[in-house]
């Protein structure tokens, strides 16, 4: 086999799975919206929907985590295609656990429709949402465009969705003070903004992979978290919790 047709299937490979991360992250863009759209119009066929969905984004980080390891035991590619492989091997586990957050958001579609709505609460996790949902877009374009400038403003941008969170957090928890009967919707509404906060974060690591990627440095970890709220534990860190 020559060298030539080595190195063109090589290219072929890459392709296919820079390809694959691409469908990957649409996927999850598609997810985030219709999650969020879900618990706003209490839709829980569209939530249904949602958590189908998430078998074919588990399948495609299975998929492309399968045909990178191939690609490095049979191609050994060097460095700087390595360091590709790599980055879309990280940006697909960052995009599967986005698309699981998304998931358990529409879960809890299902359970909030029985309760009385939290008035404005919905619209502000949807519009917090579509904020991930477009910095994950910007971050997927900056890496096709090899971009590390865009990719660093998406990285600032996250402390956009940290304030976010925060001010629904505060009003929860007056919610709750004023009207004891709102406890239940509020811990569940918690739940689905700590897991939105959450998403910002692993979109963050995507663009860091992809000024990594492009300047062979990873960003300089001082960036200010705007997440400041340590009083989680009154609501049991539920936000944290991990769901199937």
């Amino acid at each position: 086999m020559s060298d030539k047709h080595i190195v063109s299937s090589f290219d072929r490979d890459l392709e296919g799975i820079q390809t694959q991360i691409m469908k990957m992250g649409g996927l999850v863009e598609t997810a985030i919206l219709e999650a969020a759209q879900s618990l706003e119009e209490r839709d829980e066929e569209l939530a249904e929907k949602v958590r189908a969905g998430d078998r074919a984004i588990d399948a495609l980080e299975e998929l492309i985590n399968e045909n990178s390891a191939r690609m490095i035991a049979l191609r050994a590619p060097a460095a700087v295609d390595l360091r590709v492989i790599l980055t879309v091997m990280k940006i697909s586990g960052n995009l599967e656990r986005i698309g699981d957050y998304a998931k358990n958001m529409a879960k809890r579609t299902g359970v909030l429709v029985q309760m009385t709505p939290i008035n404005g609460s919905h619209a502000a996790l949807r519009r917090m949402a579509r904020e991930v949902q477009l910095m994950l877009k910007d971050a997927l374009d900056a890496y096709i465009r090899r971009d590390a400038e865009l990719a660093m403003d998406v990285i600032h941008r996250d402390r956009d969705v940290d304030q976010m969170y925060n001010a629904l957090f505060r009003e929860f928890l007056t919610f709750m003070m004023e009207d004891p009967r709102s406890i239940t919707a509020c811990m569940h509404l918690h739940f689905i903004a700590k897991n939105t906060e959450r998403m910002g974060d692993h979109v963050t690591s995507i663009a860091e992979q992809v000024v990594y990627l492009v300047t062979g440095s990873m960003p300089d970890d001082n960036r200010p978290k705007g997440d400041m709220t340590s009083v989680n534990a009154a609501l049991g860190q539920i936000g944290d919790e991990d769901e199937d």
